[in-house]
Order: C-alpha cells, then sequence, then structure tokens
C-alpha cells in the first residue's frame, strides 16, 4: 500500500472488502472515484466494509495519491501486475500501456466474491457499492 505495507484478503476475514481497480493514479476518473469512496467512508465502516484501491503504480505514486486526496484506506500498489492478471482486469490502452480497468469486487466475509462491476462509472459508484452492501 502507500505505506509499504502488504495486505491480505486474509486479514480482512468476518468484514466485506470493496476491492476496486483503477487505472491511473491522480488521474481525473480514478480521483473523482476514490473521493466519493473517501467521502462515504463512515458508511462504508458502518456496514463493516474495507476499502482497498489497487493499480498498477508504483508504491511512491500511491502514497502521493493517497496524501494529495486524503484517502482513509489503502491504495494498493501492483507494478508487477499480478493482482490486475490474477482478477482478470489487466487492459491494454492505446494499444499499448498495460493498465488495470476500472472494475470493483465485492468479497463478503467468507472471502468469496459476492458481487463485481466490471468497466465501471467513477461517479456515483461509491453510492452503487453502499446499496449493494445495505441489500
Amino acid at each position: 500500500d502507500q505505506q509499504g505495507k502488504w495486505h491480505t484478503l486474509e486479514q480482512y476475514r468476518g468484514r466485506w472488502v470493496v476491492l476496486y481497480f483503477y487505472p491511473k493514479a491522480s488521474t481525473p476518473g480514478c480521483t473523482t472515484q476514490a473521493c466519493e469512496l473517501r467521502d462515504n467512508i463512515f458508511a462504508f465502516r458502518g456496514a463493516n466494509a474495507q476499502i482497498l484501491g489497487i493499480s498498477v503504480d508504483d508504491v511512491e505514486s500511491q502514497k502521493k495519491f493517497a496524501e494529495e486526496h486524503s484517502l482513509p484506506f489503502p491504495v494498493l500498489a501492483d507494478p508487477t501486475k499480478q493482482a490486475a492478471k490474477s482478477y482478470g482486469v489487466l487492459t491494454r490502452f492505446m494499444g499499448v500501456m498495460e493498465l488495470a480497468q476500472r472494475d470493483t469486487f465485492l468479497i463478503d466475509p467468507q472471502g468469496r466474491i459476492a458481487k463485481d462491476w466490471s468497466k465501471v462509472d467513477p461517479k456515483g459508484h461509491s453510492e452503487m457499492v453502499l446499496a449493494e452492501l445495505k441489500a
């Protein structure tokens, strides 16, 4: 994450996990999405949900992104693209750059994927995930 700490899903057993992949830290859509999640952090905490953001950026980029926008949740660095490949979200942009597409996985307290959203619109996505958690 932005602090250089490792995270595993096992650490979050017993809680919901909102694992969201985004293409590039500090870009407009990624900033919109992260800030909406940040602004709803108390609702996510009230639903016993941990937010984890992840992109193929390096730790330093994630640190800068998290500090610039006061993100109260971990943003994970995946520079080897292994996590993005494992979740099937690695894609080519402009024919050359490999980035994560904007997908979100809702993982249940037992560690199973309960819902996934593909190629989400960053605007309003936080509310959509919260609605699913409440359901």
